[in-house]
C-alpha cells in the first residue's frame, strides 16, 4: 500500500520556522522526485519545492528562495522541507507528492499538513 504521510505544520508566529517531513512507504522511493505542493484558501495549487530522485538539484518557486529548503533521507525514506523566515502569506495546506522522472503527472499524493503563520 503506497502511503505519503506528512507532519510537521502547525502555527506559527511571522519570522519563524517549521520543518515538513513526508515519510514514504510502498514504492520505490529513491527512484523517485519528491515535490512539496501548497495550497491556500480560494487559491489554486502552487508548487513550492522538487527534488530529483538522487537528492542533487532542486528547485523552488520564486515566493520561498532563500527561505526553503528541501532535502530527503533515502535511508528513511523522507522528504523534509525546512521553511525559514515565515510569512501570513505562506499559509496554506502543504502537501508532499512524488513523480517518476519521465513522467507527467504525479503519481501519489499525501493528505496535507496545515501551516497557519499568524502576523
Amino acid at each position: 500500500q503506497v502511503q505519503l504521510v506528512e507532519s510537521g505544520g502547525g502555527l506559527v508566529q511571522a519570522g519563524g520556522s517549521l520543518r515538513l517531513s513526508c515519510v514514504a512507504s510502498g514504492f520505490a522511493f529513491r527512484t523517485y522526485a519528491m515535490s512539496w505542493y501548497r495550497q491556500a484558501p480560494g487559491k489554486e495549487r502552487e508548487l513550492v519545492a522538487t527534488i530529483t530522485s538522487a537528492g542533487g538539484s532542486a528547485i523552488y518557486a520564486d515566493s520561498v528562495k532563500g527561505r526553503f529548503t528541501i532535502s530527503r533521507d533515502s535511508a528513511e525514506n523522507t522528504v523534509y522541507l525546512q521553511m525559514n523566515s515565515l510569512k501570513p502569506e505562506d499559509t496554506a495546506v502543504y502537501y508532499c507528492a512524488a513523480k517518476l522522472y519521465s513522467a507527467v503527472e504525479y503519481a501519489y499524493w499525501g493528505q496535507g499538513t496545515q501551516v497557519t503563520v499568524s502576523s
